[in-house]
This record gives C-alpha cells, sequence and structure tokens, in this order.
C-alpha cells in the first residue's frame, strides 16, 4: 500500500541536499534510481486500486502499511543504493590509467616519434 514512500523519503533527502555531494558521487544517478521507482511503485498501486485520489488516499490501514513499507520499501531503497554504489564502484575502477608494460620492468627500446 506505501511501500514507495520509504524510497520516495530517501529520494526527497538525497535531492534536497545534492548540491553538498561532491560531483564525483553522481548523485543524480541516484535520485533518478529512487524517483524512478518511486514513481512506478506508486502507479502499480494506483492501478491496483490500492491508492485513491480522495482522502485517507491509502486503502489500507497502519497495521498493513508499516509491514509493507518494512519488507518492500526498505528492501527497495537498498537495493538502489547498492546499485549506485556499485555503478560508481565500477566507473572508478574504470578510470585508472591503462596498464603500462613498463611497470613490469619492460621498458621500450623505439622511439615513437614519427
Amino acid at each position: 500500500m506505501a511501500c514507495f514512500l520509504v524510497p520516495m523519503a530517501l529520494a526527497i533527502i538525497t535531492t534536497a541536499f545534492r548540491k553538498r555531494f561532491p560531483e564525483k558521487y553522481g548523485i543524480n544517478v541516484l535520485n533518478l534510481l529512487l524517483w524512478g521507482g518511486t514513481v512506478a511503485l506508486a502507479l502499480e498501486h494506483v492501478a491496483h486500486q490500492e491508492i485513491v485520489l480522495y482522502p485517507p488516499f491509502l486503502t489500507a490501514g497502519i497495521s498493513e502499511i508499516v509491514p509493507e513499507m518494512l519488507m518492500v520499501g526498505v528492501p527497495m531503497a537498498i537495493c538502489c543504493t547498492g546499485i549506485w554504489a556499485t555503478m560508481i564502484a565500477v566507473s572508478r575502477v574504470l578510470r585508472i590509467p591503462p596498464f603500462r608494460l613498463s611497470r613490469l620492468g619492460i621498458v621500450e627500446t623505439r622511439s615513437r616519434t614519427k
């Protein structure tokens, strides 16, 4: 019923403080992952009429909402954050300088000037 509230809360926080994160962390990618997941889950709940456009908006009670937030919302927020962290780590690994033979003690004897 309200599992999208957890990634939405995290998306609001990261969007509000995105200028405080260094650009190398690519916080906008995390924001896109979180907001995309939030919209997808919200649309799914609207399609199943679990969210309505009139008060009380959520058709379930607190006793059903909290367990769903813990079982679906929290893992989704963790998954999105994990995907983002993996993307950042891989991009850092790929940006290391290319492998050079001189690191193995092999020295080039010819010059490359033409």
